[in-house]
């Protein structure tokens, strides 16, 4: 992606008093001209997985979901690029929707200290648990969690710039401008997701702001909190939709079990304008929510590591989430978008790179009508 300097002067401030103050380490040569064996480029490396879905009373699909590659370029040794291509469900064709094909990150790093750190380019939003780790091996079942599809839209990624960096005690932050959702795109059933830009010719007339704390000073315990917000009505001028997510989670591992929580919220402001706009421009109320509301609780234990290659893992997920959580005035909650899911399944790994997984997943609504759906899942993924 380019930045336009009248489109992005917030980015372009930061990146230029990045090359202003770089230090003389962040040179190709060394003072004395001795050769540092800079640029460096790679490892090419990268993660894929494909999957068997069979939901009940309907025919079995096998997709190969994801293909992704990693690149990565040191310039110096404070000066370095990653960059990650991502082809879903095989193949684009054209403008139909038979597959994505997608930047997904593509990012320069000024590596300035421990404490401070500048990034810019295409970047991962910094919210909750998957959204940053995403490959197979790192998380259990083989789709990922609702929340962190439904609640918050991974895989979330949009261009911006900002810093990162860590503290003495365990403690590690991040905290990048991004340009905003898109209000228009918002849904009933997947809330926010259809907001995101992408970094594709974002409008960026204001900017959105997310952050990311965690603590790390426990041996085996990481505590984390993110947030996002920015104003999302840059395509209705005349309305004021502010979006805010907020999220709070915890992975606790001692010897063979694991235990992972989280909670995030989503705000938004001006919703019942929102939904008339939208009303007016399509002739169907979209009926979005003021508020969406997501949880999840997992448990793992692994039976085998000891100290061989091989492991095995069996783990359950209880996720509720709520696309109708708080509806604006006048409007009514659809409770079918009120949804829970059991998600209980093992997990091998060959090797600590690949695994193949299986999962039974239940997820029930609060509708009268919209049945409970049983779905089968069997996966194979592997990350290199």
């Amino acid at each position: 992606m380019r930045f336009e300097r009248q489109q992005s002067p917030v980015l372009w401030l930061l990146v230029s008093i990045v090359l202003t103050v770089a230090p003389a380490g962040a040179q190709n040569a060394a003072p004395d001209g001795a050769d540092t064996g800079y640029p460096q480029t790679g490892p090419l490396s990268g993660y894929m997985d494909f999957h068997y879905n069979k939901p009940d009373h309907e025919d079995a699909v096998i997709d190969f979901h994801r293909f992704e590659l990693l690149i990565s370029h040191a310039f110096s040794p404070k000066i370095r690029f990653v960059g990650e291509l991502e082809v879903e469900h095989a193949f684009v064709e054209g403008l139909e929707a038979s597959g994505e094909l997608e930047v997904e990150q593509a990012y320069v790093d000024f590596l300035l200290s421990r404490r401070v750190n500048v990034r810019a380019g295409m970047m991962l939003v910094p919210i909750g648990i998957i959204n940053e780790r995403h490959e197979p091996p790192v998380y259990h079942g083989v789709e990922r969690p609702f929340v962190d599809t439904v609640i918050i839209p991974t895989t979330w990624f949009e261009a911006g710039a900002g810093l990162h960096g860590q503290f003495s005690g365990g403690f590690r932050y991040r905290a990048f401008a991004f340009a905003p959702l898109n209000a228009l795109e918002f849904t009933a059933d997947d809330g926010i997701r259809g907001g995101r830009q992408n970094g594709s010719e974002a409008n960026a007339r204001s900017l959105a702001f997310a952050g990311r704390f965690e603590y790390l000073g426990v041996r085996g315990l990481t505590l984390g909190a993110s947030a996002f917000r920015g104003d999302s009505s840059f395509a209705v001028p005349r309305l004021d939709v502010a979006t805010t997510v907020g999220e709070v989670d915890a992975r606790y591992r001692r010897g063979p079990m694991e235990l992972r929580a989280q909670f995030a919220q989503v705000g938004i402001g001006d919703a019942a304008s929102l939904n008339d706009a939208i009303g007016r421009l399509t002739g169907v109320p979209p009926n979005i929510a003021s508020a969406l509301r997501g949880f999840y609780t997992e448990a793992s234990y692994r039976l085998w590591n000891r100290g061989a290659p091989r492991d095995l893992a069996v783990f359950a997920r209880y996720e509720n989430f709520d696309t109708q959580y708080r509806m604006p005035s006048g409007f009514v909650p659809l409770k079918e978008f009120d949804r829970d899911a059991w998600v209980v399944g093992v997990s091998y790994y060959p090797d600590p790179d690949v695994v193949v997984k299986v999962d039974y997943v239940q997820l029930h609504n609060q509708s009268a009508i919209v049945p409970t759906r049983h779905t089968v899942n069997v996966g194979l993924g592997w990350w290199f």
